[in-house]
C-alpha cells in the first residue's frame, strides 16, 4: 500500500501563495504518475494538475494554468504543487494522489491512492 502525506497547506490571502508537498512511501514511488486534486465543501473532487512518472510532462486543469506548477523530486519521493496567485475559489482540501496506469489520468477513478488532504484557505 502506497502512503501519500500532504504538508503546507494553511490560511492565505488573496494573491499570496503557497507551496504544497506530498510524501510517499517506498522505493516505487517513480512507478506512478501523481496528481494534484482539490475538493470544495458542497463540490465534487476536482483535478488540478498532474505530472508523469519521471517528471517531463505536466497537464493542468485550465482554472489553474499559468498560476500553479506541478513537480516531483524521485530521489526524495515528493511531489510538489507551487500555488501562485491564489483567489478565493481556490479554497478546498487538497489531495495527491498515484496512479500506476499508463496513461497521464485527470479523473479521480484514474489514481489508485490518496493521501489524507490539507486545507488551503485563501481569504479575499
Amino acid at each position: 500500500q502506497v502512503q501519500l502525506v500532504e504538508s503546507g497547506g494553511g490560511l492565505v490571502q488573496a494573491g499570496g501563495s503557497l507551496r504544497l508537498s506530498c510524501a510517499a512511501s517506498g522505493r516505487t514511488f517513480s512507478r506512478y504518475h501523481m496528481g494534484w486534486f482539490r475538493q470544495a465543501p458542497g463540490r465534487e473532487r476536482e483535478f488540478v494538475c498532474a505530472v508523469t512518472k519521471s517528471g517531463t510532462m505536466t497537464v493542468y486543469a485550465d482554472s489553474v494554468k499559468g498560476r500553479f506548477t506541478i513537480s516531483r523530486d524521485n530521489a526524495k519521493n515528493t511531489v510538489y504543487l507551487q500555488m501562485n496567485s491564489l483567489k478565493p475559489e481556490d479554497t478546498a482540501i487538497y489531495y495527491c494522489a498515484a496512479d500506476s496506469s499508463y496513461n497521464l489520468g485527470r479523473r479521480v477513478l484514474d489514481y489508485d491512492y490518496w493521501g489524507q488532504g490539507t486545507q488551503v484557505t485563501v481569504s479575499s
